[in-house]
């Protein structure tokens, strides 16, 4: 299947069969309903657009409300999200849901990372900083800049302090550790990008 969309709850732990604590990020994920289906013909690629979670009528536009109508929703969903159809077939108003995958699966999961603000170069690259004895008055500044005389300029890609976070960041080859069809939750081994309550995405 493509995948599908969800929300992360937080994180916790699970026991494997040798007694061995695993940490791993649950996340609500589906069910999603496929609301538009798009094709060579029609939109000069194959892809797949599903939705997830429902909105309040008010908050609704009817643009947003008659996009999702031929798919059979009463609602319009809080987020949608596209992905490549792969050459499978789906059928508008389908609902995918977590029993499409299985423990062990290795997923990738895309989301929005923690926004940070404005940080120097220590905390957002991890630069060492100065001596730490003698109260040096720049124990955290990046140091020299770039080349004199030539090419006389700081050149690009320099690490330099600057916003931290808030980007679309994508962790692959992560491990589903379980699946819960009753709840549709995702166990999923380790960290993924977001905060609690934030909108993931989450491929094979």
């Amino acid at each position: 299947m493509a995948g599908i969309i969800g929300r992360k709850v937080g994180m916790t732990r699970v026991f494997d069969e040798n007694g061995a604590q695993v940490p791993v990020t649950v996340i609500e994920a589906g069910p999603c309903p496929v609301t538009q289906i798009k094709t060579d013909e029609t939109d000069g690629y194959q892809a797949v657009q599903l939705g997830f979670g429902a909105q309040k009528a008010k908050r609704a536009s009817k643009a947003e409300l008659g996009h999702v109508a031929a798919a059979g929703l009463e609602a319009a969903p809080r987020i949608l999200r596209e992905l490549p159809a792969n050459g499978e077939s789906y059928e508008l108003g389908q609902t995918l849901t977590v029993e499409q995958f299985e423990a062990g699966d290795r997923v990738k999961v895309t989301g929005t990372s923690k926004g940070r603000g404005f940080q120097g170069v220590v905390k957002r690259y991890g630069f060492a900083g100065r001596p730490g004895g003698h109260g040096h008055p720049m124990s955290r500044n990046p140091g020299s800049l770039g080349p004199g005389t030539d090419p006389s300029r700081v050149i690009k890609g320099k690490k330099l302090p600057g916003q931290m976070g808030g980007a679309r960041t994508t962790i692959r080859n992560l491990t589903v550790v379980k699946v819960d069809g009753d709840r549709n939750l995702l166990f999923i081994k380790g960290g993924v990008p977001g905060s609690r309550d934030s909108y993931v995405l989450i491929t094979k």
